[in-house]
Order: C-alpha cells, then sequence, then structure tokens
C-alpha cells in the first residue's frame, strides 16, 4: 500500500550517527565519562571484531551496537573498550546481557571494557543499570552507565538549539515516536528537522549523514514523500545548495512517470511541427507538471478526507481545478484549520 505509512527504521541511522560523530555521541549521553577520554588520539572502531565475538543472535529492540577503542586522560590504562548499545524496546534480559557482552569482550581481548547503554524506547519507568547474582558469599554482576532518550522528551528548547548533532538526532527519534504512524505528523516533523540542518553552520559532510539519518528513520509514506523531496529541492535552490542534487530522482515516483511520459508524447506530436527538439522540452516541463500536480492532490484529498471524513462535491470541484500553488499552500494551512470553510478562506 503506497499510502501506508513504512515501519520506523533505527538501526542504520543510530549506526551511521554513532561512526560519524562518536565525541558528540559521548559529550550528548555521557558527559562525564566523555571528560575522563583523551581525545586527541582518534577513536577506532572495531566492529569487525565485534561481529567476531559470538554474541548470540541480536535480541528485539537492539538498533546499534559498536566497539570502540579509546584512549584515556589519566593514563594508566592506555587503552580502554567502549561497548554502546542502542535499545529500543523494553527487554528484561538486558541488564544480564550487558554483563554477558562486557565479559565476553573483555576474555577476547583481555582489556578494560566500558558498557554504555542508551535506552531509546517509550516506557518512562524502565531503567535499569545493573545486574548483580550473590549466593554463598560470592557476587557476580555488573553495574553499567545508562541514559534515557525519553528524559529528553520535555526539553524540546534545549534541543531545538543545541549545535551537537545527537541533540538534533534525539528529536527525529522522539519525533517518530511520537508520530505513531500519522503520516501527516511525521511528514511536519520532517520536514522542520530537515530546516534545521541549514541553521547549524555544520559542514557538509555532517549535513549529508544526518539527512540520510533522517530519511531513514523518518520512512513516509510514497504521496508524503513526494512532498517532501519537493520541498526540499525548493529549499536547496533557494539557499543555493548542491548535496541533495544526486536525490532528484527519488521523487520521479508513478505518478510524475505517468505525467512524463504524457508530456513526452505530447512533445513528439509537436515536434513534427516546431521542431523536435523544442517539442520534447516542452512536453517533459508539461508532463512534469501535470504529474507534481496529481500528486499534490491525491495528498490533499487523503489529507482531508483523514481529518474532515468524506468530501463534498463541491470540495472536490474545487480541488480539481486548483493549480499546483493552492493546492500546496491548503496542504500548508491544513494543520491549523478547524473546518473546510476555514482551510479554503
Amino acid at each position: 500500500m503506497p499510502n501506508a505509512t513504512p515501519s520506523a527504521r533505527y538501526d542504520s541511522p543510530w549506526k551511521a550517527a554513532l561512526t560519524h560523530a562518536f565525541r558528540a555521541f559521548m559529550c550528548f549521553f555521557f558527559r562525564e565519562l566523555a571528560a575522563e577520554i583523551d581525545w586527541t588520539k582518534r577513536p577506532r572502531f572495531r566492529d569487525k571484531e565485534l561481529a567476531g565475538i559470538n554474541l548470540g543472535g541480536k535480541p528485539d529492540g537492539v538498533v546499534a551496537d559498536k566497539l570502540v577503542e579509546v584512549a584515556l586522560r589519566n593514563g594508566r590504562i592506555q587503552w580502554v573498550l567502549v561497548h554502546v548499545e542502542v535499545q529500543a524496546q523494553r527487554d528484561a534480559t538486558l541488564a544480564r546481557r550487558v554483563l554477558d557482552y562486557n565479559y565476553r569482550i573483555f576474555t577476547q581481548y583481555a582489556q578494560p571494557v566500558a558498557s554504555l547503554v542508551l535506552l531509546a524506547d517509550d516506557d518512562p519507568h524502565w531503567l535499569p543499570h545493573a545486574f548483580h547474582n550473590e549466593v554463598l558469599g560470592t557476587v557476580m554482576g555488573i553495574s553499567f552507565a545508562s541514559a534515557k532518550l525519553m528524559s529528553y522528551a520535555a526539553r524540546r528548547d534545549e534541543l531545538l538549539v543545541s549545535h551537537n548533532p545527537f541533540a538534533w538526532i534525539t528529536l527525529a527519534h522522539l519525533r517518530t515516536q511520537q508520530a505513531r504512524h500519522d503520516p501527516a505528523q511525521l511528514y511536519a516533523a520532517k520536514w522542520q528537522l530537515t530546516k534545521l540542518l541549514y541553521q547549524h553552520g555544520w559542514r557538509k559532510q555532517r549535513i549529508i549523514v544526518l539527512f540520510k539519518v533522517i530519511d531513514w528513520m523518518m520512512a513516509l509514506p510514497e504521496l508524503y514523500q513526494e512532498r517532501y523531496w519537493r520541498a526540499l529541492l525548493k529549499l536547496e535552490r533557494e539557499r543555493k545548495m548542491e548535496w541533495i542534487s544526486p536525490l532528484e530522482q527519488s521523487f520521479i515516483d508513478k505518478g510524475w512517470r505517468k505525467g512524463l511520459k504524457q508530456g513526452i508524447e505530447q512533445g513528439m506530436e509537436r515536434g513534427r511541427e516546431q521542431g523536435l527538439e523544442q517539442g520534447l522540452e516542452r512536453g517533459i516541463e508539461q508532463g512534469l507538471a501535470l504529474g507534481r500536480k496529481e500528486g499534490a492532490l491525491a495528498l490533499l484529498e487523503r489529507q482531508l478526507t483523514r481529518r474532515f471524513g468524506a468530501l463534498p462535491k463541491a470540495t472536490r470541484s474545487k480541488l480539481a481545478t486548483a493549480t499546483l500553488e493552492q493546492l500546496e499552500a491548503w496542504s500548508d494551512a491544513l494543520p491549523e484549520s478547524q473546518s473546510l470553510n476555514q482551510l479554503f478562506d
């Protein structure tokens, strides 16, 4: 179903973000621990080694885990392995699993291992941080550092102005959870976060990585994604940026292809009279315009029906005769409108 909201994808976004900006991750979620790391020595990612350690099957809810080798500032221990796990679902076995992972990594490399867990689930009362077992004078267990993503939900304004990319990623994750498959809400959140990318003055590489993060994580239904690509390319042109240009082909969707095909056919017909090249160019132009309008019309009709129920015949007629600019303006005004009359007025 092209209009059904795809499931959120957290795995690839978090892995990409952790690899791209591990120091920013530590400074944002584990500030005190980050201060103990010597950042003049570049962290070394050991994901290949992690994959070779027999940790069993990946449990439900684990969206990302990374193994990173870092140096400490105190110099007492030259290198420490940091095992980071992002857990997106509540799991009663998490604390015990952290103990198992920590021990297996330590056994493999005979180096100290720090276990850090980011709890990215939606249960505010789930805060595991230790696992211990004591019997007959023997104590076995682990205490580990954890951070709760939901604790930032009430700090929206702080996240919006933070220059740390993980403040932005936290917003993306929380807004994706909050949307709960509501495509209009998810689209609005994705578009807001996309515009924020330009406001921090981040370098091109970071913007590209974070754009991929949001596009993977906040997956939209086909029609909403079409609208998103159009808005994105318009913003790109206005700001004279070129980093999203290679994605243009991604929004040549079914509706646009239909319009393009019609335009080419019209161009061929005109080509016999006005010249093939000029006719093709004009036909393709008209075809793309037709495709854009059909997509915008279908999207707005779906939004209105979802919001106000079955549409009156007069409303459908009004939509059918509207220009593309009118359709897009009504789509933008819809979230604040309480009725059809208010929207069209």
